[in-house]
């Protein structure tokens, strides 16, 4: 059984920060591209950002320069470093992960969410 556990997430004052962080576990081979989505009432669910196995990042263009994804593949980890956050960035955010399961099946997984709000 596979499980993304996030957190980090809470309250914080606009051009605040805060770091979320996302942690693997259990039955894989291997993670290769993780993301962080978001999903504020009553939109869609949005891509965020996106980091290969290699690390290769990309961002939605709302949060370039002021959001950084990382990850650590030997911990089975990645992070999202929030900087000058937004209104606007108030939201759940999730985790996912493509993986290699151990029977060589790559899968993809979501995380149980994490709050994040942004106060004027």
């Amino acid at each position: 059984q596979v499980q993304l556990v996030e957190s980090g997430g809470g309250l914080v004052q606009g051009g605040g920060s805060l770091r979320l962080s996302c942690a693997a576990s259990g039955n894989f081979f291997l993670l290769n591209t993780m993301a962080w989505y978001r999903q504020s009432l009553g939109q869609q669910r949005e891509l965020v950002a996106t980091i290969t196995r290699n690390g290769n990042t990309d961002y939605v263009a709302s949060v370039k320069g002021r959001f950084t994804i990382s990850r650590d593949n030997a911990k089975n980890t990645m992070s999202l470093q929030m900087n000058t956050l937004k209104p606007e960035d108030t939201a759940v955010y999730y985790c996912h992960a493509d993986l290699l399961g151990t029977d060589f099946k790559v899968r993809n997984y979501w995380g149980q969410g994490t709050q994040v709000t942004v106060s004027s």
